[in-house]
């Protein structure tokens, strides 16, 4: 028996139990729901706790982000018995140069706009994912969430990625195990000018090495070049089929495709901090 895990299971079942208690403190609640593995987890435990009726996922829906998403985050509400809605939100002011405050300024121009929603429908409040390792990372978002605020949940019960995934497999959450995602922007540098061709061209790319079982994958944008990500166990496989992707991602637009040698990385693209 492993008796290390099952305390880590005892510990995070706690914290869960003192997450829906603080969740049932709500009349009807909204829940910012992208699909991943922690709003799929927050949409679950408020479900769990106020009951379907009571809670609404809602999705904004960006000109930055991966389509794909859009559609995972749909089967996955539905999947949940949740009522859920997608709400539309335009490039916010000052985007378009994606400057490195950009997660502040998306943030705060979604939740303003989820908010106002939320409110419309008469729901108390709208609820947030973040968890406790996000704290320590380069998040800029959550500044925007507390100016709002916004509640986190899973901050406020020291809930961190490791518990999110670990109490998603013990609720037989699908998500438990799922990449984590981020928006287009973020391949590309900071303070470069966006457009919606060149996005389309690194998602595209994504999902083909997706297609071809790259499981953790990123195209980062430099001008004419594609640097591609994929963990380091996958190298072996990139190499062989180095000849047809770059072929493949040559004809979406790229002249030069490399392969970064650091492997897959978080935020490869933020600027160190001072």
């Amino acid at each position: 028996m492993d008796l290390q895990r099952d305390d880590a299971a005892s510990r995070h079942a706690l914290r869960y139990e003192a997450l829906c208690a603080t969740l049932r403190e709500h009349g009807a609640l909204g829940v910012a729901f992208s699909g991943g593995a922690d709003s799929t987890l927050l949409l679950a435990a408020a479900r769990d706790s106020l009951g379907s009726e009571r809670v609404l996922a809602l999705t904004a829906v960006t000109p930055y982000m991966v389509r794909q998403e859009i559609g995972e985050a749909i089967e996955m509400a539905s999947q949940l018995g949740v009522r859920h809605e997608l709400v539309e939100m335009p490039m916010p002011d000052g985007l378009q140069s994606n400057p490195q405050d950009r997660c502040y300024r998306c943030k705060h121009a979604m939740y303003r706009l989820l908010l106002a929603h939320a409110a419309g429908l008469g729901l108390d409040c709208v609820v947030d994912g973040s968890n406790l390792d996000d704290v320590d990372d380069f998040r800029p978002g959550l500044k925007a969430l507390r100016e709002l605020s916004v509640p986190t949940p899973f901050i406020a019960h020291g809930i961190d990625k490791s518990a999110v995934r670990d109490l998603a497999r013990m609720l037989a959450l699908p998500t438990w195990r799922k990449p984590t995602n981020a928006c287009l922007l973020t391949r590309l540098r900071f303070d470069e000018r966006v457009s919606m061709e060149r996005l389309q061209q690194i998602e595209e790319a994504e999902r083909l090495l997706a297609a071809e079982g790259f499981s953790s994958v990123r195209v980062r944008c430099h001008d004419d070049l594609a640097r591609i990500e994929v963990e380091p166990a996958q190298f072996g496989k990139l190499l062989e089929e180095a000849q047809r992707i770059l072929e493949e991602v040559r004809e979406l637009g790229f002249r030069h495709v490399t392969m970064d040698l650091a492997g897959y990385q978080h935020g490869s693209m933020n600027e160190p901090r001072a």
